[in-house]
């Protein structure tokens, strides 16, 4: 048989405190994790910064996104709508340019009428004009100025004197119609006047002709714009080119 052997003296109280002091003391310092602490935190933290950038990159990426689409539509239409424009400015510019060019040669017009009225009221009684032949434009030349488009006029006729030949050239450099400039006597040499009697002499007397001037001036139309000699064209009677240029210049076509 087995004999059941009880040991009391473990119970005992003294016991018990012997063999508290006999074990080893083992001592946690808590400040012994803080490092431990602080990794788990930085673990933590890291991965919830990471997150939270990226979440925030992507609303800015996607936000980006739908503003670069918007301005690319933005882009396209004002694209077009500056393609519209040019086109307008150019079919502007070619009416502004065709009507400049229709306006400038309609300001270049010189009536005959008021260049010949011009020639009978600066002519003096001792001259007679025996032909008027207009010279038309000369080529343009490289490197000379332009020609006048407006041409020039040649006067040929008779004077009573050289002097009487120099007034009529200085009256008409004196005429807007005219560049005094280039208004100018050609000719001018004595001849027998050309006298036609209106009977026939019997006798054998020699009737002498006097002799006379025959002259040729010649000058070149003015280029003034027909808008600035309204005056001078009111005077000489063109009052329906007055009337058309006043009417552009209402409307603003030709500048007053």
């Amino acid at each position: 048989m087995y004999s059941l052997e009880i040991n009391f003296l473990k119970d005992r109280s003294i016991y018990q405190k012997n063999s508290k002091k006999n074990r080893p003391a083992i001592s946690l310092r808590t400040r012994d994790f803080t490092p431990l602490y602080i990794g788990i935190a930085v673990s933590i933290f890291l991965p919830s910064l990471m997150g939270t950038s990226w979440w925030f990159l992507q609303a800015k990426n996607r936000e980006i996104e739908q503003n670069r689409a918007q301005l690319e539509q933005e882009n396209q239409r004002l694209r077009i709508e500056i393609a519209n424009i040019n086109k307008i400015k150019e079919e502007t510019n070619k009416i502004k340019q065709e009507t400049q060019a229709l306006v400038s040669v309609f300001d270049q017009i010189r009536p005959w009428s008021a260049v010949l009225q011009d020639l009978g009221d600066r002519i003096p009684a001792t001259v007679q004009i025996d032909s008027i032949k207009q010279i038309p434009p000369t080529a343009p030349t490289e490197g000379q100025p332009a020609p006048n488009p407006a041409g020039g006029v040649e006067i040929s006729g008779f004077a009573r004197s050289f002097g009487d030949v120099n007034d009529f050239m200085l009256s008409l450099q004196q005429s807007r119609f005219f560049k005094a400039a280039q208004t100018k006597i050609i000719t001018a040499e004595l001849v027998d006047a050309p006298i036609q009697l209106g009977f026939q002499s019997t006798t054998s007397i020699e009737i002498k002709a006097p002799q006379i001037v025959k002259y040729t001036i010649q000058s070149s139309l003015s280029d003034v714009p027909a808008s600035e000699l309204i005056r001078e064209l009111e005077q000489k009677g063109t009052v329906g080119l007055v009337n058309r240029i006043r009417s552009m210049q209402q409307i603003g076509v030709i500048q007053k």
